[in-house]
């Protein structure tokens, strides 16, 4: 086994207390966000999605948040990938943000659903050309013989809608992560990081506790 034991580092930039958390962990979310945003990390909009099979077989992988706000947390993908085929059979997810600059991580746990059509629509049209392009040329989690394949696919389509408008392919759209609870985590020395999680009660307000590191 190769040591790579000695890979550490000790986080020192920033503490977390009760009192500087908002009681609604979306303005929570959204000040730790604008500040990743402030801090010009790369792409703060990435997070990890983890999803499961009917009988809890799990898997994640890296998406891209587009969008947010009470209702959750929103993203595109296609509705034949392996994502869509889990989340079809077990609609609970988690997500996860991290942001090493800021020594800080997020995770959300939710249910996901489909977003209207007309929404996915919206930013289907917003995206650049070539996006468009490869959301009808790409087959996604199905297995291909070659990258050629898809070269090719992307051609007849470039063809295909060359001087016209890119419709919305049946099989594209949006997912809304619907949350019922939030962890919020911030590195400190000696690895006793500050962590607080939001749970969603029954009378839909959030309980609000400190957990050890």
């Amino acid at each position: 086994m190769k040591d790579i034991s000695h890979l550490r580092e000790e986080y020192a930039r920033m503490g977390l207390n009760r009192h500087e958390l908002h009681n609604d962990p979306l303005k929570q979310f959204d000040l730790w966000f604008q500040q990743a945003v402030d801090a010009e990390i790369a792409e703060p909009n990435v997070m990890n999605l983890a999803t499961a099979t009917a009988d809890g077989s799990p898997s994640i992988r890296t998406v891209l948040l587009k969008g947010y706000d009470h209702d959750g947390f929103v993203f595109y993908t296609n509705y034949a990938s392996s994502k869509a085929a889990e989340i079809s059979a077990n609609p609970q997810v988690a997500l996860s943000f991290f942001w090493i600059q800021l020594e800080r991580q997020i995770r959300v746990w939710g249910r996901a659903e489909k977003v209207p059509q007309a929404q996915s629509e919206a930013y289907f049209l917003s995206r650049p050309r070539g996006s468009q392009l490869g959301a009808w040329a790409s087959p996604q989690s199905q297995s291909v013989a070659g990258r050629e394949l898809l070269e090719t696919r992307l051609e007849e389509m470039t063809q295909k809608y060359a001087g016209g408008e890119v419709p919305l392919p049946d099989h594209w759209g949006g997912y809304r992560i619907i949350p019922s609870a939030y962890e919020f985590w911030q590195g400190r020395p000696n690895r006793l990081h500050d962590r607080f999680h939001y749970q969603l009660t029954d009378d839909g307000q959030w309980d609000i506790q400190r957990l050890a590191p």
